[in-house]
């Protein structure tokens, strides 16, 4: 009964997943080397560790958007109980952007610089639900106002490239809300945002959660994982080197890269995320 119920709560599960980087012929760079973790419904996943880690890389090879000289040579990506990396194109289509949404790191590229905004987040929800458009457009307008973007009806018609890259940011973040995916990759979500904005972006990840969504968080700051995690994994050089619910990882870590990036978060005794 108890892996059952496993199972029924997990929607992701990555399984020995490898994507490796063949630099010339004597130079492999193992990006991603036989790495698993599972993201459970209601829960925030997060993959933490520093740059170069392999976590971005990762969130793109679920995605199955690695680039050559890149390469995923072995593993599953088991959404809803079956594997992804093993459907058609045509297949992923309906796939990406209805259960799994994908917050990339950098907005400004992941943005059609040369379509408004209203058009690319009408496009992502008309793509896979049957609605009048009058009612899409009034989901994008209030999924702007939830990101904090109070001038909705203006930023709608803007192009990406008329904002800044903070807005853009929240831009993408508002595209993945309307989806309303099974499971939400948020990769470094709040880099190009200010503290404010960051606490507004973090609580709405927080309310998708509480409201049911499986969300995976790539993330170096450990102050948001404190913050925000109910299950971490510690990614360094490629491989998961711990994993645990944010308790453990936290109170009682194990691996010695992850006592060094605790350490590296302690002012005067007392970790980011603890209150007096």
């Amino acid at each position: 009964m108890g892996n059952e119920t496993l199972r029924k709560d997990t929607v992701l599960s990555v399984r020995n997943l490898k994507t490796y980087f063949y630099v010339d012929k004597h130079t492999i760079v193992k990006a991603v080397d036989d790495v698993s973790f599972d993201v459970k419904r209601g829960k925030i996943t997060a993959i933490v560790g520093q740059s170069g880690s392999g976590k971005s890389v990762t969130s793109r090879s679920i995605f199955n958007l690695v680039d050559a000289p890149g390469k995923i040579v072995g593993g599953e990506v088991i959404l809803n109980g079956r594997d992804v990396l093993k459907l058609s194109g045509f297949q992923q289509k309906k796939v990406y952007g209805k259960e799994i949404s994908l917050i990339f790191q950098e907005p400004m590229s992941a943005l059609n610089p040369v379509l408004k905004v209203k058009k690319q987040m009408m496009e992502s929800i008309l793509l896979h639900r049957k609605i009048p458009r009058k009612e899409a457009l009034e989901q994008c307008r209030q999924a702007l106002l939830r990101v904090n973007l109070k001038n909705a009806d203006t930023i709608l018609n803007q192009y990406p490239f008329e904002l800044s890259g903070g807005m853009c940011q929240r831009v993408m973040i508002a595209m993945s809300m309307v989806a309303h995916p099974d499971v939400l990759v948020a990769d470094e979500p709040t880099t190009a945002l200010d503290l404010t904005i960051q606490a507004v972006v973090l609580e709405e990840l927080k309310k998708l959660r509480d409201n049911g969504m499986a969300i995976m968080l790539i993330t170096h700051d450990l102050g948001v994982v404190a913050q925000m995690a109910d299950d971490v994994y510690v990614m360094h050089e490629g491989k998961i080197v711990e994993s645990g619910d944010v308790f453990q990882i936290f109170d009682h870590p194990q691996h010695m890269y992850t006592k060094t990036l605790l350490s590296a978060v302690t002012e005067g005794g007392k970790r980011i995320g603890e209150s007096d």
